[in-house]
């Protein structure tokens, strides 16, 4: 299995290549090269421009139904685009299916003007909607990814939005599995060609200028195991999505190969290929199948869990020495519904409690837990 990561490291020549996959239940990562590079993300930035959209349809701004005005700026926005004309109206719906498929510019800048007001100004609550998810390296400047110098973001960053999508939008993540979307007569096909190519895969978005190479972010699940992979930087379309099949591959391949959820080899092989994989992915709904001396530290518990993993985040950076322990955003369905406990994991009980001492220093919520406890309950 190592050697069998270290080819795929290796693989590329361009410096701008870079790769990550993840377990999205154990948020563990299974590999990663330069997975902490800023790169172009192209198209990728479309993600996030769906995430706000999702948003504003569950806070009530949007209804799938609502008709947004075609700006002259919009119609003017260059391909991939709808063709829109400036005057007329495009649907919600319309538009998360022509940024899904066609990966329409003018669609985007539709959608984030009446987010925004203009598309700079949504640009900036994209990017701090990012720091929100915890993406720390990625900074927006359109709502669409078309070329821009200072737009940047990180495979490790992607795959944190990728999760953040299926977890905090469930019923809409189905769009992402469209194949084709029809509107106005025309038909437009999905650019993810492993939708069909790759059994399992069901979302999530490709992106492309000639900046940043052929990018691509897919989530897939087999035997009930989901995993998420970006690569950025492929040599062409077809390279890139073989590439992303070999690292589904070799992902399932780990998981199948470690036994009881043991993923050093997997590890060793992102090590030796000299990667960071150290920082976890946010997860969803976590597996505990860690030594029972193991300890967690909470730092609360909220509704959504975007706000729970800032919460987890911000807590580590304000001590150091945490910032290498994963992260554990878990879900539990109590009285009160569906909440999300921010914690970080894999802590011995002294540690648990010293780091809980220091963050209480800083005002910051701390309670120590044995990792088996289900609940918010533990040694202050």
């Amino acid at each position: 299995m190592i050697g069998i990561f270290l080819a795929l490291a290796t693989a590329p020549a361009e410096a701008r290549y870079a790769s990550i996959v993840i377990d999205t239940k154990t948020g563990k990562v299974l590999h990663a090269t330069n997975a902490d590079t800023p790169n172009y993300p192209a198209s990728l930035t479309k993600m996030m421009t769906l995430y706000m959209i999702f948003e504003a349809i569950d806070g009530g701004k949007f209804t799938l139904q609502r008709r947004l005005p075609v700006s002259r700026v919009a119609a003017g926005r260059s391909p991939s685009k709808l063709g829109l004309r400036r005057g007329q109206r495009i649907s919600v719906a319309d538009i998360i299916g022509a940024l899904v498929t066609k990966s329409a510019n003018d669609a985007a800048t539709v959608a984030a003007e009446a987010l925004g007001g203009t598309e700079r100004k949504f640009a900036r609550l994209m990017t701090a909607k990012a720091r929100a998810l915890g993406m720390t390296r990625t900074v927006f400047l359109n709502a669409s990814g078309l070329p821009h110098r200072s737009q940047h973001s990180t495979a490790r960053d992607m795959a944190t939005l990728a999760a953040a999508l299926r977890n905090d939008f469930p019923h809409f993540y189905h769009y992402f599995s469209l194949v084709s979307y029809r509107y106005k007569g025309r038909n437009y096909r999905n650019h993810n060609k492993l939708l069909k190519s790759y059994e399992g895969v069901d979302g999530l978005k490709t992106g492309y200028i000639r900046a940043s190479g052929y990018n691509l972010v897919a989530s897939v699940k087999r035997g009930g195991r989901r995993l998420v992979g970006v690569v950025f930087g492929g040599r062409s379309a077809r390279w890139r999505d073989r590439h992303m099949m070999r690292l589904f591959n070799s992902g399932y391949a780990a998981l199948e190969d470690s036994g009881a959820l043991n993923f050093a080899k997997a590890d060793a092989a992102a090590a030796a290929a000299k990667t960071d994989d150290s920082a976890p992915i946010p997860k969803r709904k976590p597996i505990r199948i860690l030594a029972q001396s193991e300890w967690s530290i909470q730092v609360g518990t909220f509704r959504r869990y975007a706000t729970a993993h800032l919460a987890i985040t911000q807590a580590a950076r304000a001590v150091p020495t945490l910032l290498r322990i994963p992260i554990s955003i878990q879900r539990d369905n109590g009285d009160l519904g569906e909440v999300f406990h921010a914690r970080l994991k894999g802590l011995s009980e002294k540690r648990a409690k010293r780091s809980c001492r220091s963050l209480k220093r800083r005002k910051i919520s701390c309670v120590a837990i044995p990792t088996d406890e289900s609940t918010g309950q533990g040694s202050r």
